[in-house]
């Protein structure tokens, strides 16, 4: 139960120095089924992944299902044109007005596949994500290299008074860029694999956009680690964004991203924003049981 005392926003923490050593996620492998993807979406080609080994679970918590708030602290020092580009990516996910229709593939159809998930009166995630108040410490920054590129939980109202999920993701650009911001980096220890360029011109930021993309699809559908998730132990869920983790596009899986786009300046991405491009993993859809979201396909 939510209780009075929840908060249908989060905070979102960006640190400005991050690092991570590697750490292995299991990643659907290649199995097509094209008449099931077009009852879903039509002749598009849109998914990827198996789903005999899912077992993707709804655990009876709440869902973010009001419109949601998203509360920046940045930590250390930022750019103003890194902190444009993380924003314009958090105000790409509500859908446009009713005179605006979004260039395809979008971030708001990206986040369509989140709204499938419900809680347990059958209401959806909300459509609405937008920008709250901001906050900036530039006193405070972290160097990690340790387990992951960033993480989501809430608070506890005995400590704090009140339950607000929130997210911790960091600027891999000075440290591990090859672990958190893959493609546009990649790792020393695998010889030969060519990085790709960002469509924003920054390897750290470009490839918090999709760390982003991850966190907040999680934290909708999976707010106080109750919700939907697959596993059998809370502590250590697999998630919606988990499932389909280094998926980009059509025929992903293992270690290939799959098919994304290439921009006329040798950019690569896989989504529109309002202003700008992104490079954005798939999510798990719980209607097909595959990953799916925006590839070169839709072109």
């Amino acid at each position: 139960m939510l209780g009075r005392h929840f908060h249908p926003f989060f905070t979102l923490t960006l640190l400005t120095i991050f690092s991570i050593s590697f750490t292995t996620a299991w990643r659907p492998w290649p199995n097509h089924n094209s008449t099931k993807s077009e009852l879903q979406f039509g002749g598009s080609k849109k998914y990827e992944g198996s789903s005999d080994f899912v077992k993707l679970r709804y655990h009876m918590g709440p869902v973010l299902t009001a419109n949601i708030t998203v509360h920046i602290i940045w930590y250390g020092k930022w750019e103003k044109s890194q902190k444009k580009i993380i924003r314009e990516f958090i105000s790409s996910i509500s859908e446009p007005g009713p005179n605006r229709n979004p260039t395809r593939p979008s971030v708001s159809k990206w986040w369509r596949t989140v709204q499938l998930y419900t809680d347990q009166t059958g209401a959806n995630i909300s459509r609405t994500v937008h920008l709250g108040p901001e906050k900036n410490d530039r006193l405070y920054s972290h160097d990690y290299c340790q387990n992951v590129c960033g993480f989501h939980y809430f608070t506890f109202p005995s400590i704090v008074g009140y339950t607000l999920p929130y997210a911790w993701v960091g600027n891999s650009g000075k440290f591990c860029p090859g672990m958190c911001a893959y493609p546009f980096a990649v790792p020393e220890y695998i010889p030969g694999l060519k990085a790709v360029k960002s469509p924003n011109d920054d390897v750290g930021v470009d490839g918090m956009i999709s760390v982003i993309g991850h966190e907040i699809a999680e934290m909708a559908t999976n707010p106080l680690v109750n919700a939907w998730y697959a596993g059998s132990d809370p502590v250590f869920p697999v998630e919606v964004a988990d499932l389909c983790e280094g998926i980009y596009g059509t025929g992903g899986g293992g270690s290939y991203t799959g098919q994304m786009i290439n921009d006329k300046d040798g950019a690569t991405y896989n989504m529109h924003g309002l202003r700008r491009k992104f490079l954005v993993q798939w999510i798990w859809n719980p209607l097909l049981n595959y990953c799916t979201g925006p590839n070169a396909l839709d072109l």
